[in-house]
């Protein structure tokens, strides 16, 4: 294992403990707490209806990842592997509108473009869909901002082109609003998040 992955695999474990097993239910701190069903972005609505074949209407099994050393590299690499890629640009600047969710355009995206690409290469990898979740959730600044989800054994692990690291959910800056559901790419679910406290800044 790298320095990095041996670094922030330990620190994983000192949050979560060593695996616990796939239920969720086993510490609901690992994990955010999910409420009711709500709409759907505007921005999701729209992508789907320009990718259909990637928001099939479907159930799935709701599923957590088994994060063993190996799974845990691999979504460090392709974290930083997709941060790297894509460029930051506007909406605005790249399709002429405030709100627009696209896979990468030539290279370039925002929040919503690192989100969707990522969670498309960790597909394709053998990543389950249903442990993979786009995210809504509100920044340091109080802006909207996308991030993925990833549901593990060690709980929800937040994949971010803000934050290079790959942190527990409740380790990052941001107040969660809704994500996904896990079993459906077309259905989105409120978030509780009571926390008092967030981190005050953002590493770039």
């Amino acid at each position: 294992m790298n320095l990095l992955g041996n670094t922030l695999f330990a620190f994983t474990i000192a949050f979560t403990g060593m695996f616990a097993g796939t239920a969720a239910q086993a510490d609901p701190g690992r994990f955010m707490d999910m409420k009711a069903a709500v709409k759907a972005p505007i921005g999701h609505k729209q992508f789907c209806r320009d990718n259909r074949w990637a928001c099939p209407q479907e159930q799935y099994q709701p599923v957590v990842v088994k994060l063993d050393e190996a799974r845990w590299n691999q979504l460090i690499a392709i974290n930083a592997e997709v941060n790297r890629r894509i460029r930051p640009m506007t909406d605005d600047d790249l399709f002429g509108t405030v709100e627009h969710w696209s896979y990468p355009v030539n290279g370039y995206g925002d929040c919503e473009e690192y989100v969707l690409e990522k969670q498309r290469v960790l597909i394709e990898a053998g990543w389950p869909k249903s442990a993979l979740l786009i995210t809504v959730a509100k920044d340091v600044s109080n802006s909207g901002h996308a991030v993925l989800t990833v549901r593990t054994d060690h709980g929800d692990m937040i994949l971010d082109n803000q934050v290079e690291a790959v942190l527990p959910w409740y380790s990052t800056p941001y107040r969660y609003i809704k994500r996904q559901s896990a079993s459906s790419p077309v259905k989105w679910t409120g978030i509780s998040d009571t926390r008092v406290t967030t981190v005050s800044s953002v590493s770039q």
